[in-house]
């Protein structure tokens, strides 16, 4: 078998976009298992930069194969706009170069609003979503009243559904939440103008899937997000509403998971979040603003500043644990260039114990102080860095500790935003 999985092992945004991108050069298929289109990935290669949400980031490499998953919450909208956008930077978005299940539950009209009002109603209990339905969807899902790509593309079928969920919907929208109605007939007729734009995409995918795994294929999967959002491992309820963790990838793409070869676990060379929640390591001084600047430190859906803080190696190491991390990649060690020393978190103090996971209540993880090891910062010159050896003995320090602390060898680094910035450290 020759299958990746690709992860976050920290809050996301740790540059699983670019990870992937650079994987899909050696892979024939990428394929997305969980999320929707809140996940956005940059891409930077030939001199383009290519903002993704939702279609997995091999297609940006034009050899590849590319599948939404079954796990996946699709907006059929959003999927045009964005296959549009990749279009017009030279991007090939066809049945050639991309499959979607027709098991993918939709984001429909009603979970934006619900997201929308039911966040306002949370007041400064909010959980900081991006409004993008995700959360309703997934909860249709799991009351077994969703609407799936597959009733879309059966006109009765999916207006039956659409009556039915409309009207229990409304009456939430304006009874319980204040909100307006929404209009059987605008939906319907949005909704069907997909269906013919989407339909030559639609496959069969875990079929697709087996098929590639058992002719020897390269699979890659794709995750979104990262550890700390997953709904059962992260910091609940500062999460998002599937299983980020390689664990995933089985329920959500349609494979066993003794299909599973190796796992890569995306870390950056500092933690970064956004939103609300507790941040051990996090930085509010003026040291968290210059990493914030250095490193871009703005979400790529949203838009919205992240919380930057050094390394906490607990995280990655629980990473390691419930997604059976095989490799590690560290990205934007550029980032911390310039800085005369540097902190990495290698274990917590609570309530006295020194503990090396990330407790279930937040207010345990609130009180968790981290436990330092100082390390000595290198220059600017690691922007020029192309094979292990260009690395300064600083920063090849610095990954030994991550080694050591979690586990897991790193078989990545990154150095810029670039593909050609990426090295390759089977021999450090």
């Amino acid at each position: 078998m020759n299958t990746r999985v690709v992860v976050g092992a920290q809050w996301g945004d740790e540059g699983k976009g670019k990870v992937t991108d650079y994987l899909a050069q050696r892979s024939d298929l990428v394929v997305r298992f969980q999320g929707g289109n809140n996940a956005g990935h940059t891409i930077e290669a030939k001199g383009k930069t290519y903002k993704l949400q939702l279609i997995p980031s091999g297609i940006v490499y034009g050899e590849s194969m590319n599948v939404i998953g079954n796990g996946v919450v699709f907006h059929p909208g959003a999927f045009l706009k964005e296959k549009e956008t990749l279009e017009a930077l030279g991007v090939e978005v066809s049945p050639r170069t991309l499959a979607i299940s027709d098991r993918v539950h939709l984001i429909m009209p009603y979970h934006l609003v619900l997201d929308r009002l039911k966040e306002a109603a949370r007041g400064k209990g909010d959980i900081g979503t991006t409004g993008k339905g995700i959360g309703p969807c997934y909860t249709d899902k799991y009351e077994r009243c969703g609407i799936r790509l597959c009733d879309l593309l059966d006109p009765q079928v999916f207006l039956e559904k659409l009556e039915r969920n409309l009207a229990e919907k409304n009456a939430y929208i304006t009874k319980i939440l204040g909100g307006e109605a929404l209009a059987l007939q605008d939906i319907a007729q949005e909704y069907l103008s997909y269906a013919e734009a989407v339909r030559p995409f639609v496959r069969e995918t875990s079929v697709l899937l087996e098929e590639a795994i058992q002719g020897g294929k390269n699979v890659l999967f794709e995750g979104a997000q990262g550890m700390l959002l997953d709904i059962d491992y992260g910091t609940y309820p500062y999460v998002t509403s599937s299983n980020t963790t390689a664990g995933g990838v089985a329920a959500g793409a349609g494979v066993g998971p003794n299909q599973i070869e190796e796992v890569y676990g995306v870390t950056k060379a500092y933690t970064t979040r956004v939103g609300k929640g507790p941040f051990p390591t996090e930085l509010t001084d003026e040291l968290g603003e210059h990493l914030r600047e250095k490193g871009h430190e703005y979400g790529t859906v949203t838009g919205r500043s992240r919380r930057c803080g050094w390394l906490d190696l607990v995280i990655v190491k629980t990473a390691a644990r419930i997604s059976g991390l095989t490799h590690l990649v560290v990205t934007k060690l550029d980032t911390l260039a310039g800085l005369d020393r540097i902190m990495v978190c290698t274990a917590y103090e609570l309530d006295g114990r020194r503990i090396d996971y990330v407790p279930a209540s937040l207010k345990d993880l609130a009180r968790c102080k981290p436990i330092y090891q100082e390390m000595k910062g290198w220059d600017d010159s690691i922007a020029h860095a192309r094979v292990p050896s260009d690395l300064a003995p600083e920063v090849r320090d610095y990954l030994d500790l991550i080694e050591r602390t979690t586990k897991v060898s790193v078989h990545i680094t990154s150095v810029g935003p670039d593909r050609e910035e990426t090295i390759e450290m089977t021999q450090k």
